[in-house]
């Protein structure tokens, strides 16, 4: 995925100085494309498990990529116990775990609606958060298009957010709204070099 983020896309990356490059963690973005997973984990350049809609995972073809690629399905809309449980065994090996927080692509790739979900996990493993926001990725694809379009696309990664002390609801909603403003202000940044 390296050479297309780079040259195809002409990526951007910033912040990559605060990726722990080992040890557990929990990778947390906004979503607007089918490209975003192999984009953050090539940012981060390390491997990165994914939850993917199970759905996914009846598509022929797709369904091998997508676990060799760390992927593993959960029942979106219910509290899928086996993905959780999934998440923590790919915590426990080291591997870090990503986590759209919105749960879905947004037409603009901002987060509007952000799930809890991360902030458990950080709270259930004690691991910390990182913070990546995916910029330009919604116009890769546009309705009616089989070929990704050469978009530019920048990747901006925040600094580690430590894990929530308790999975009290209260203070994993403020946690939860905490990445999602990091994650949007970011966004806002837009193509330019400013930095975090």
């Amino acid at each position: 995925m390296s050479p297309i983020l780079h040259t195809y896309f002409r990526g951007q990356i910033y912040g990559a100085e605060n990726v722990p490059q080992s040890g557990s963690l929990i990778i947390v973005s906004n979503h607007a494309s089918y490209f975003d997973p192999p984009i953050v984990s090539s940012s981060v350049r390390r491997p990165v498990a994914y939850m993917a809609k199970e759905e996914l995972f009846s598509v022929p073809g797709l369904a091998q990529l997508i676990k060799l690629y760390g992927a593993y399905p959960v029942n979106r809309g219910s509290a899928d116990r086996a993905a959780i449980r999934a998440a923590m065994e790919c915590i426990e090996k080291g591997w870090a775990v990503g986590v759209f927080l919105e749960g879905t692509r947004t037409p603009d790739g901002r987060i509007t609606d952000p799930k809890r979900g991360a902030a458990l996990l950080a709270a259930k493993a004690q691991v910390p958060l990182l913070p990546v926001s995916l910029w330009g990725t919604e116009k890769i694809f546009v309705k009616g298009s089989l070929i990704p379009i050469s978009v530019p696309v920048t990747i901006r990664i925040g600094k580690l957010i430590p894990a929530p002390s308790s999975n009290h609801k209260d203070e994993l909603s403020v946690l939860t709204q905490n990445c999602a403003a990091v994650i949007n202000q970011m966004h806002d940044l837009g193509r330019g070099e400013t930095r975090m």
